[in-house]
């Protein structure tokens, strides 16, 4: 049974049921996301007793921001589409990624997920070597990537397959934006003469972004290359910090299964189809230790 035949076996009232979007379920996640964000961006810009280690918390919430970023381009989050909207360009704008060139580029991952001709995110290989892996999960590759690709886009150089003609110009008032937008809170700070956004924003980024990596790695890594949704992505056992700070995707086979499902509504679509769960693991930390495992050595 692949993830097609598992949708057509749901009636009406349960699709009616996983499908609902609530902005009340939305919101209360959001809150607790973004408060603890400018709440411990607070007391590092106050410099409060051990601010300094509060850095690695605050990246590692700023840069799961990229669940939602990813939720919020399904526009699933919230009811209200300005809500999706919103969290989808704010949560972007923090992690260098436009939400208008990423729903193209996510929707397309969707569509093609495991096909090494199409998915646009295996256009970058998996590493395959532990210098591979140490490269990869570091998230500098990441950083450059994505700001090598902002400036494609503001200057319309950014044409990928992926991105339909008519939503070219689009990308691309986007970017230009957002490098405007970066370049006063840079000429902002030089004024003023102040480092907070260094502390509050970049530097814990640049220390979060691992996390975020290992995590990734284990959405489709050492997946095979099919078509049945269940069995290209995996779903990753975990404790409700990391579900909470992911938005329920780790709950990934279940979500590229059935998209429209929001995340509130994931861990009910699990129970549903857990039986038929083709790759799934126990924890990030078992998946990655595997990962390393299967790397080819060094010659």
């Amino acid at each position: 049974m692949d993830h097609r035949d598992i949708i057509a076996s749901l009636t009406a009232e349960q699709r009616d049921r996983l499908t609902e979007r609530s902005d009340r379920a939305g919101l209360a996640h959001l809150s607790l996301h973004w408060g603890l964000i400018v709440a411990f961006g607070a007391l590092i810009a106050i410099e409060a007793p051990y601010w300094w280690a509060l850095m690695l918390p605050q990246g590692i919430l700023i840069v799961f921001l990229f669940t939602l970023l990813h939720e919020a381009v399904h526009k699933t989050p919230f009811r209200s589409d300005w809500l999706n909207t919103m969290a989808a360009r704010v949560s972007g704008f923090l992690l260098l990624l436009g939400a208008d060139w990423f729903r193209y580029f996510h929707f397309a991952h969707h569509r093609y997920t495991q096909d090494p001709d199409n998915d646009p995110e295996l256009a970058e290989p998996k590493p395959e070597t532990l210098r591979q892996y140490i490269v990869h999960v570091s998230g500098l590759p990441v950083y450059w990537s994505e700001i090598r690709g902002l400036a494609a886009n503001a200057l319309g150089r950014g044409r990928a397959a992926y991105i339909p003609t008519k939503g070219e110009a689009r990308v691309r008032r986007e970017a230009m934006a957002m490098i405007a937008l970066y370049a006063l809170l840079l000429a902002g700070s030089i004024w003023f003469r102040s480092a907070v956004l260094l502390w509050v924003w970049i530097v814990p980024a640049l220390i979060g972004q691992p996390f975020l990596r290992l995590y990734l790695l284990a959405e489709h890594g050492r997946c095979p290359f099919v078509a049945n949704m269940l069995e290209n992505t995996r779903t990753t056992a975990t404790n409700r910090a990391v579900r909470f700070l992911a938005w329920n995707m780790p709950y990934h086979a279940e979500h590229h299964s059935y998209p429209a499902v929001p995340f509130h509504r994931l861990p009910e679509f699990h129970a549903i189809v857990q039986a038929h769960l083709k790759e799934t693991e126990r924890g990030y930390a078992r998946f990655n230790a595997k990962y390393i495992a299967s790397l080819n050595q060094p010659a």
